[in-house]
C-alpha cells in the first residue's frame, strides 16, 4: 500500500521541511501567470524551490508563456478540443532529451470527463487521470515518493496510489484539498477492495 502525506498550506513554507534526498520525482500542474493567476496566487519566482530538488521533474505549463526555469525536454498534453488552449506542455527536468506527446481528452465538464473515463471535480484546471497515470508509470517506479506541491484536486496523489508509489501532496485552497483528501481516500479504498 502506498504512503500518503497530504498538507494544507503554502508548499514554498512546507517544502522546507521535506528532508534532502527524500523525493524521488516531482510531478505537478503550478498555477501559471496566464491563468487563473489571482485565483491561483501565481507570483513571479512560484517555481524556485524545485530548483533545490535534482531528482527528476514533470511540470505542466502554459502553451503561451515562457517556462521560467531550466528544463531537458519539453512533452506535450494534446487536449483532443477544438477550443481554448488546445495543448499544454510538460516540460521534463533533471531526464531525458526524448521529446514525447500524450493525446488525452481534457476534464472540464461532466461529458468530457465521462469520454476520458474520468470524474469532473469542477477545479479549472483539472488534469486526465489517464494522463497522470501515463506520466507516473513512464517516469517513475513502484516504491517512489512523488511530491505535488501545487495539488489541486488530487489528481497526481490518485494516479500514485493506483500505481504503487508514494505521494506528497500540498494544496494552499482549502476547497480544493479537501477534494483531493477525498479523491485519493476512495483510490486507497479501492485498492483495499478484493479482485
Amino acid at each position: 500500500m502506498s504512503e500518503v502525506k497530504l498538507l494544507l498550506g503554502d508548499c514554498l513554507e512546507l517544502m522546507k521541511d521535506i528532508p534532502d534526498k527524500s523525493i524521488d520525482a516531482v510531478i505537478t500542474d503550478p498555477p501559471y501567470p496566464d491563468y487563473y493567476a489571482d485565483e491561483y496566487k501565481y507570483f513571479d519566482g512560484i517555481l524556485e524551490p524545485l530548483n533545490k530538488l535534482k531528482c527528476r521533474q514533470m511540470i505542466f505549463w502554459s502553451a503561451k508563456v515562457d517556462f521560467p526555469l531550466d528544463y531537458t525536454a519539453i512533452h506535450i498534453w494534446d487536449k483532443w478540443i477544438g477550443a481554448g488552449s488546445q495543448y499544454e506542455r510538460i516540460f521534463d527536468r533533471n531526464g531525458g532529451k526524448e521529446y514525447k506527446v500524450f493525446k488525452y481528452a481534457a476534464v472540464g465538464n461532466e461529458f468530457r470527463a465521462q469520454i476520458a473515463k474520468d470524474i469532473n471535480t469542477d477545479h479549472p484546471s483539472q488534469k486526465p487521470i489517464q494522463l497522470l497515470r501515463t506520466l507516473v508509470e513512464r517516469y517513475t517506479k513502484k516504491g517512489d515518493t512523488i511530491l505535488d506541491p501545487f495539488m489541486g484536486s488530487g489528481t497526481t496523489g490518485v494516479a500514485c496510489v493506483q500505481t504503487g508509489r508514494n505521494f506528497i501532496g500540498i494544496e494552499i485552497e482549502p476547497k480544493y484539498f479537501e477534494i483531493a483528501q477525498k479523491r485519493i481516500k476512495d483510490a486507497q479504498q479501492q485498492m483495499r477492495l478484493p479482485i
